[in-house]
């Protein structure tokens, strides 16, 4: 889905959640803040960084949780993998291994981390693409439906540890469908549709997740939108 005329930032320390139906755009802002798009005009902006001007600058600042299968060598086990995505992401050798090891217990697969990925579920899955998005210590993480296959009390782990993540200054987009999610993790709610955006606005601490629905539908129009699923950028920044 191309964008059109979408202009908004994200600033250090924040959880900006996009939400929108399926083929609004959510995964090509997220493409195209990670550089894996480049856009056809406008300007994308990552922590200062043009990323058509200077596009490896821009990527170093950026971490993109990858979760399919095929986003992984099976026959290796998690820490492998890890070992094997840090040395592409430059990690340091010497620091290569404990990386690996922070970043498998920040997303509870410390305990599998010797375990073949062929034998992982789906929910592991996501955990392990979140672990080699985190291997560089990104500024910015990029997060697309990170608990459509978890279960609820993984979910509610990885929404704390998502807002604890924040404090440390790193800036977190996350693409989502889900309200309870929005509500739980997001400083700041934008709304696409069909390649727009049509608004965003802050969460404020008397907000409910009712509140967020209204605000979701008024904004896209008709509840029956997002039920029946529910290159041009002018404006993006991220990190700032």
């Amino acid at each position: 889905m191309a964008l059109n005329a979408v202009s908004i930032s994200a600033r250090a320390g924040e959880v900006l959640v996009l939400l929108g139906p399926n083929g609004s755009g959510k995964t090509t802002f997220l493409k195209l803040i990670s550089t894996m798009l480049l856009p056809d005009q406008g300007a994308v902006w990552v922590q200062g960084a043009d990323t058509r001007e200077e596009p490896e600058r821009a990527r170093a600042s950026v971490g993109f949780a990858v979760a399919t299968e095929r986003s992984f060598y099976p026959r290796l086990t998690a820490r492998e993998n890890l070992e094997f995505f840090a040395s592409l992401e430059n990690v340091p050798r010497p620091l290569r291994a404990r990386r690996v090891v922070e970043v498998l217990d920040r997303t509870g697969l410390g305990e599998a981390a010797d375990t073949l990925v062929m034998k992982f579920s789906s929910g592991m899955h996501q955990r392990l693409g979140i672990s080699r998005a985190l291997l560089k210590d990104p500024a910015v993480l990029l997060l697309d439906e990170p608990t459509r296959s978890l279960d609820p009390g993984a979910a509610h782990d990885l929404w704390e540890w998502l807002r604890a993540t924040t404090r440390e200054g790193r800036t977190i987009l996350l693409a989502s469908h889900n309200f309870h999610e929005a509500f739980s993790v997001g400083d700041r709610i934008a709304v696409l549709h069909r390649g727009t955006l049509l608004r965003h606005e802050d969460l404020h601490p008397g907000n409910t997740v009712e509140d967020l629905r209204a605000f979701y539908f008024r904004a896209v129009g008709s509840r029956e939108k997002y039920t029946t699923e529910l290159e041009d950028v002018s404006d993006v920044a991220v990190g700032r």
